[in-house]
């Protein structure tokens, strides 16, 4: 695959997660008999996986499989509640860098990007929604984080790499480089 380290644990795994799609398009590890919503957190990243597997292998059934799970994002406008239109949670609107496995507008703009759907008007909100946090000096500052630095001693959940730091006011240039993707591929911002 695009690491080129897929091999026949590749297609195992796909499988799997094909079987494991839930009705609605996307995944969910909630056990509880009444869930019946996939989870952003949880979608995005199969997705993903799933894409780079199509474009390889020219595998319909993994295409239809984004297919599904792009609606989920898009039906809901990248952060929205279908019945009303608020902001499904507050870390969906907040930036951050890196994501790891947590979602917000960001991560489903970049994954739209990767799928070819960024130029979808259902994600019109979430780019209005981004370049109204762009700052004075042109770029994205995070608004949080989801790991903590311990430079000197191990400690678990702890990153040894300087991701930029956060700050409302100054530019993260692993935000920034992110956002003028997603501006550029929707056409919305020449680089």
């Amino acid at each position: 695959m695009t690491l080129g380290i897929g091999d026949e644990r590749t297609d195992v795994l796909v499988e799997r997660l094909l079987h494991w799609q839930w009705p609605d398009g996307g995944w969910n590890c909630d056990r509880k008999p009444s869930a019946h919503t996939s989870s952003f957190n949880e979608t995005w990243l199969p997705m993903l996986g799933l894409a780079a597997y199509a474009r390889e292998n020219k595998h319909p059934g993994a295409a239809r499989a984004v297919e599904r799970a792009a609606e989920i994002f898009l039906s809901r406008r990248l952060f929205k509640r279908i019945s009303a239109g608020s902001v499904i949670q507050p870390d969906f609107v907040a930036l951050h860098y890196p994501h790891y496995w947590h979602y917000d507008v960001l991560a489903g703009l970049m994954a739209m990007v990767e799928i070819g759907k960024v130029r979808d008007r259902r994600c019109a909100d979430a780019l209005e929604l981004l370049e109204e946090k762009r700052l004075p000096d042109g770029g994205w500052a995070p608004d949080r984080r989801y790991y903590k630095v311990s430079p000197k001693v191990m400690v678990s959940n702890a990153d040894y790499v300087d991701w930029g730091g956060t700050s409302r006011s100054r530019m993260n240039e692993w935000v920034t480089v992110d956002a003028l993707a997603a501006l550029q591929s929707a056409g919305r911002v020449r680089v």
